[in-house]
């Protein structure tokens, strides 16, 4: 299809020549929403295919059984890949597909032999893959076994990642442990939102959290200990967080709240792999200043991290963020008797009305936030190497192929990665965008759609086709390519 004038102008607007020549372009999937195959080929249960199997839990009873079909049509996926002309793209296992009971005890041979196609493909093409251990589909037997909650669940993760490393990891050279620990612990055991749907508030979300922060630590010495010198990869975990502004600058009570919304999402993960090997201070001195005006006991609710345990500081290679919105964000007074995590917070973010709204009601389109977000991320995590892991616009309701609100966003949200790496000195390596395709989007099911090709959903061949804004981040990074070349010669 020809290219319209505005696609022209907008790709060619974006500064590339300020990006590496080893940038890496990609986008980002996860095996759940887009794999399908749920009970095939030896595939064992997670706690997403139960989940959605409950009515009443996601948008019309959809669930992941099919999805995009990728177990069967990764041809097609690869294709789409190469249209785009990807140098990267971020995939996830399905942990209980190479695992179904999910222990090492129990291999299933075809999940090994989807994945080492997927693996070489994508290296058959020159395009590095990133792997990511878990996103949210923990093996349902090892949810019976306490999952998360449990002490034990570090090392279930930590055999789990060894297969994976010795499997793969002759090839894979980008892997992340675990996506999002701050959404799947709030979500999912203290909001009971998406799977396994636990609510027990202000207690199970920080031992959730601490004990993903646990499996992280030893997978990644793991790795260190038995693979990096052969390997020659890398390991990180994908912190999710949105840039928070106080609601009125000039207001001291304010700024505290934006600081401690900072506090309590990324850095709840980042400051003890990236800074002190510890919570934040302010996040450690609230939960147990009113643990204390609730009658528990110290350090009942927010755990310490064992000396005898793996350090959890230094466990990453480099900082996988992955960005979607910003706040203004206000210091709320929560009832005394509340026991929550929005009472030890302490602080209530919300949306600036000038902002525009992309698809569902929480994401605000700012892109100058994760500009703002990384400079803040340099500063105070040591200036680390950073990935942007996932990153994207939705929309919702009929169907826009020529999607023009979201190619502007992607070379607004381009420009000021741009601005972060030149004028800000920001150690930005690489962009993923969100999504390849579209899938399905966790509760939302198929309602909302992310991806750079769309999907049809109503027929069995879930034909795919490319969206004006998968168009231009081809034109993006074909004039990067380009960029390079001619500078090299």
């Amino acid at each position: 299809m020809e290219k319209t004038t505005y696609e022209m102008s907008l790709s060619k607007n974006v500064s590339v020549e300020v990006y590496p020549g080893d940038f890496a372009w990609g986008a980002a999937t996860a095996a759940y929403q887009i794999e399908g195959g749920w009970n095939v080929d030896g595939r064992g249960p997670s706690i997403w295919d139960v989940f959605s199997h409950t009515k009443g839990k996601v948008f019309e009873d959809q669930t992941g059984d099919v999805a995009c079909n990728s177990y069967q049509l990764w041809d097609e996926d690869l294709r789409c890949i190469q249209h785009l002309g990807l140098t990267h793209y971020r995939l996830s296992f399905s942990w209980s597909r190479l695992l179904p009971d999910g222990t090492a005890n129990n291999v299933n041979p075809k999940g090994v032999a989807y994945y080492n196609k997927v693996i070489n493909d994508l290296i058959a093409k020159a395009i590095m893959p990133m792997v990511t251990l878990n996103h949210f589909d923990l093996p349902q037997d090892l949810h019976l076994r306490g999952g998360w909650k449990s002490p034990e669940i570090a090392n279930y993760f930590d055999s789990y990642a060894r297969f994976c490393f010795k499997t793969f990891g002759d090839r894979v050279k980008f892997w992340i442990t675990l996506n999002e620990p701050y959404v799947f612990a709030k979500l999912g055991y203290e909001d009971g939102l998406i799977a396994p749907g636990v609510k027990e508030p202000g207690s199970a979300v920080y031992l959730v959290g601490h004990n993903m922060l646990r499996a992280h630590a030893r997978a990644w010495h793991s790795y260190h200990a038995h693979f990096r010198h052969l390997q020659r990869g890398k390991v990180s975990i994908a912190l999710n967080s949105d840039w928070a502004m106080p609601s009125d600058p000039g207001s001291p009570e304010d700024v505290e709240a934006a600081e401690r919304y900072m506090d309590f999402s990324l850095g709840w993960f980042a400051c003890p792999v990236f800074r002190t090997g510890d919570y934040p201070e302010s996040m450690r001195s609230r939960i147990e200043a009113r643990s204390l005006e609730l009658g528990l006991v110290e350090g009942e609710r927010l755990p310490k991290f064992s000396e005898d345990e793996p350090t959890v500081l230094g466990t990453a290679d480099f900082f996988a963020l992955n960005y979607y919105t910003s706040r203004k964000v206000n210091m709320i007074h929560p009832g005394p008797g509340e026991l929550s995590f929005r009472a030890d917070q302490g602080v209530e973010g919300s949306i600036d009305p000038s902002w525009p709204i992309c698809g569902v009601s929480w994401l605000a389109v700012v892109p100058e936030g994760l500009r703002k977000l990384l400079k803040y991320i340099k500063e105070t995590y040591k200036n680390p190497d950073i990935y942007i892991t996932e990153n994207g616009f939705s929309q919702m309701g009929p169907v826009v192929l020529e999607d023009l609100d979201r190619c502007q966003f992607y070379h607004d949200t381009l420009q000021e990665v741009s601005k972060a790496i030149r004028d800000d000195g920001v150690n930005v390596k690489g962009y993923f965008a969100w999504s390849l395709l579209d899938n399905f989007e966790w509760t939302y099911g198929f309602s909302v759609r992310f991806g750079l090709f769309h999907v049809d959903f109503s027929r069995a061949e879930r034909n795919r086709t490319i969206y004006c804004s998968g168009r231009e981040y081809a034109a993006v990074i074909s004039r990067h390519r380009t960029h390079i070349k001619l500078r090299k010669n």
